[in-house]
């Protein structure tokens, strides 16, 4: 990427972060690429609890808003695509691991092999993980990015009637 591009970049991150905040979501990526005669702003926001689809649009109609009202993208048309981060969302930040609560995960632990085990907990300080059946604590500066595992029928909530849910087939 040009050192202009990062620059324009880094002022519609600026731009866009409050706007986006507002809706009580984070902004966790941001690109444009051009597109013929036109650019392709993609945003990936998230937050606690996960979004619906009417927060996802709420947010785009506030972004679409914001950018029209100070003319930020020029003459130039563009697209903008809103969306949450997928399930192959590398865990970075404390915030993407306290998300990952009960996920089932695998990250490489600095000077040790990779593990995987389930998030029980995560501060700003450190993740708690299951492994095996101990819960061991790591600080996020022994951790590379975490990956969340698919795990097709997994047990997750005890109902009412004292069966086990099953979630959707994307975990």
């Amino acid at each position: 990427m040009s050192a202009n591009r990062t620059a324009a970049a880094g002022q519609l991150r600026a731009l866009l972060e409050p706007v986006i905040r507002e809706r009580g979501c984070d902004l966790e990526d941001l690109a444009v690429t051009p597109a013929g005669r036109r650019r392709v702003v993609r945003i990936v926001v998230d937050r606690d609890g996960g979004l619906t689809l009417d927060d996802v649009a709420e947010v785009s109609t506030s972004v679409s808003a914001a950018l029209d009202e100070i003319e930020a993208m020029g003459e130039t048309p563009y697209l903008l695509e809103v969306s949450s981060p997928g399930i192959d969302r590398p865990l970075r930040l404390p915030r993407h691991w306290r998300r990952a609560t009960s996920r089932l995960v695998s990250v490489s632990i600095l000077g040790a092999a990779a593990v995987t085990g389930r998030v029980t907990s995560a501060d700003d300080d450190a993740v708690e993980l299951d492994i095996g059946g101990q819960n061991r604590r790591y600080p996020y500066s022994d951790l590379g990015p975490g990956a969340v595992q698919v795990e097709f029928g997994r047990l997750v909530e005890p109902a009412t009637d004292g069966l086990r849910a099953t979630p959707s087939a994307a975990g």
